[in-house]
């Protein structure tokens, strides 16, 4: 097998498969020998991205050995909680592009991990990118970021399609956190949604979730400029409204009293929303809505108390 490898065939892995497959051979890898053997016969992944052909030159393995044998990097788009035993188990000369939008296991960044587990070649990959209309063809466009600029390139190179518009950065910080952020404060519009608060609700919940995360990012270090880029504005906007959002169907479906769960499908937003709540509790930073969804999802306050919680706080300068 030759190819770029990607790995972890649910419906973000797949989709970025099929989208590779269009400038050349990738290999998908998936954990379950299973999954693989229906994948490759059935050429579709009716479970996580159904109505979508894997083409011709996209093979599937469940080697993980096979699967990244004499390639340069390779994508690994796993559930954050995943990903830490991934890059063990993989050779650290090996370049990582890590696609997972969540944080790892002490709340920190999963590029960071992949630094101390000895990569040298490390990458992120961010932006308003929904898997349905990716492994479709759908016009989109997305942020590959990187300390190292050669590295980036050679990633935009290989993911660049007519379909799919890849720009660069060096913002790595900025980039891997928008995405992390931002399913928090999709469960949060999900909660208006499933309140049907309005309108106006929702909308002055995006434009303040877009002030916290500023606030989070810059304070991280990350550029403001990135915040209102492609992977922290345009990916805050898609999540946010968008009927293929599992964190905010999931904040949707809190607010009704029902189970936030979409068949097995992991919403990162969830687990996140403590994380962080952990963070600007033991560091000294104001993030309200992330602490409303905390409270929310770990059952603590009622998605009322939530909101009521937010209107009641003091009156301010909206820039301060």
């Amino acid at each position: 097998m030759n190819g770029l490898p990607v790995l972890g065939a649910g419906g973000w892995g797949t989709a970025l498969a099929v989208n590779a497959a269009r400038n050349g051979p990738v290999r998908l890898w998936a954990r379950r020998a299973d999954f693989a053997r229906t994948l490759a016969e059935q050429r579709v992944n009716a479970a996580y991205l159904p109505g979508v052909t894997l083409p011709a030159g996209l093979e599937v393995t469940a080697h993980l050995g096979e699967a990244i044998t004499d390639a340069p990097f390779a994508l690994v788009v796993v559930p954050s909680v995943g990903v830490p035993d991934l890059l063990a188990a993989l050779p650290r000369d090996l370049g990582v592009v890590l696609c997972a939008k969540g944080l790892a296991p002490d709340g920190g960044q999963l590029s960071v991990l992949a630094r101390q587990l000895g990569f040298t070649r490390v990458a992120v990959l961010s932006g308003p990118n929904h898997a349905e209309e990716i492994g479709r063809g759908l016009p989109a466009a997305t942020v590959v970021a990187s300390r190292d600029g050669g590295f980036a390139r050679s990633v935009q190179a290989a993911l660049m399609t007519p379909g799919l518009r890849v720009y660069t950065s060096d913002d790595e910080t900025g980039v891997e956190l928008g995405g992390v952020l931002k399913n928090v404060m999709a469960v949060a519009a999900g909660l208006v949604d499933g309140l049907n608060l309005g309108d106006n609700a929702k909308s002055a919940l995006i434009t303040r979730g877009l002030r916290e995360m500023n606030r989070y990012l810059t304070a991280l270090g990350a550029r403001e400029e990135t915040v209102y880029g492609l992977s922290g504005l345009g990916d805050l906007v898609a999540t946010a409204t968008s009927r293929h959002s599992r964190n905010r169907a999931a904040g949707e479906a809190i607010a009704r009293g029902e189970h936030p769960g979409q068949g097995g499908k992991v919403v990162e937003g969830l687990r996140t929303a403590g994380l962080l709540d952990a963070w600007a509790a033991a560091h000294g930073h104001d993030l309200p809505i992330v602490r409303a969804v905390a409270h929310v999802t770990r059952g603590e306050w009622t998605p009322g108390d939530g909101v009521a919680r937010l209107m009641e706080r003091e009156a301010k300068p909206e820039q301060h």
